[in-house]
């Protein structure tokens, strides 16, 4: 079974700031912020949503569909996935775009800041969903507005059952389109913070969203991820990380097990203990893409 995994590829520029922002950034003085961090290592990895949920539904032994563009510069993306093993059929390159590009500045909390330059991501809406795609799930992941939009639309009309998951892409939605997404879902996923801009902008509270989706799962970061189902909600606890390291790309990783989960037929309870144990084993790890299994995804 395939999951076609709608969303961003960018590369990430992710540094280190030796101390905390709440150290730095005075509250009274926040209407003229003028801020500047000494961040004295920097690495550049493969990132973007799709990417990082492709590649740990991949490590699971799952089958990846990632759909996104890249620009001019993304060719060492695609030969990444291509000796990884993952299909790229559905990337396209736009040779007169950048690849998205992220700059996360992370400090020794694991708050984040981040800067986003989205590039040839706002062209996803070229890409297209059939019904022969060849995928039996879907997932609707940051994207470029438009692309969001069309491809929920695309996969509900295709009868392909698809996971909404608008992360930091939710602000350019107002209630009446998050309201459609839900409609189109069958299931949706958010963090707690999205999860009260969702609330918010919807009117409409976890529980009644939980009513018009087979499941609606609230991650909680360290403290695992809430899943409500016809109303009701489950606390799912998470794992104890074997290291704190880099928190980049931990809610792709869940998510890659929340697919590979339901891709496998098992409960949704079931898919969100694996979620978090890929969260937890991922954060142990610097980058979004440079984590391995230690365990048997099937004993999970």
């Amino acid at each position: 079974m395939a999951s076609l995994i709608c969303g961003s590829l960018a590369f990430d520029n992710i540094m280190t700031f030796s101390g905390r922002f709440a150290d730095q950034i005075m509250p009274d003085q926040i209407h003229i912020l003028n801020v500047s961090f000494l961040v004295p290592t920097l690495r550049r990895d493969f990132g973007g949503c799709a990417g990082n949920i492709a590649y740990a539904l991949h490590l699971l032994g799952g089958q990846a569909l990632p759909m996104a563009v890249v620009g001019h510069d993304g060719d060492g993306y695609v030969a990444h996935f291509k000796e990884l093993g993952i299909d790229t059929r559905f990337i396209k390159k736009l040779d007169d775009h950048y690849t998205a590009q992220c700059m996360i500045t992370t400090d020794m909390d694991n708050n984040q800041i981040t800067a986003f330059h989205p590039g040839a991501m706002m062209q996803a809406h070229e890409n297209t969903i059939t019904k022969d795609c060849g995928a039996a799930i879907g997932i609707v992941a940051p994207d470029g507005r438009d692309a969001m939009l069309q491809h929920a639309e695309q996969l509900h009309a295709a009868g392909i059952p698809f996971v909404f998951d608008p992360g930091q892409g939710l602000p350019m939605f107002d209630g009446n389109d998050l309201r459609h997404f839900i409609s189109l879902a069958t299931w949706v996923t958010v963090n707690d913070y999205e999860g009260k801009m969702l609330t918010e902008r919807t009117g409409l509270s976890f529980a009644e969203i939980s009513t018009q989706v087979q499941g609606l799962m609230v991650t909680l970061g360290a403290e695992g991820c809430e899943l409500w189902e016809n109303g009701e909600r489950t606390h799912v606890p998470g794992l104890k990380a074997a290291a704190v390291v880099d928190p980049t790309g931990c809610g792709d990783a869940w998510r890659g097990g929340l697919l590979w989960g339901l891709e496998q037929g098992r409960s949704l309870h079931s898919c969100v203990e694996l979620g978090n144990r890929m969260g937890a084993l991922k954060i142990a790890a610097r980058g979004p893409q440079n984590y391995q299994l230690d365990f048997d995804p099937a004993a999970v």
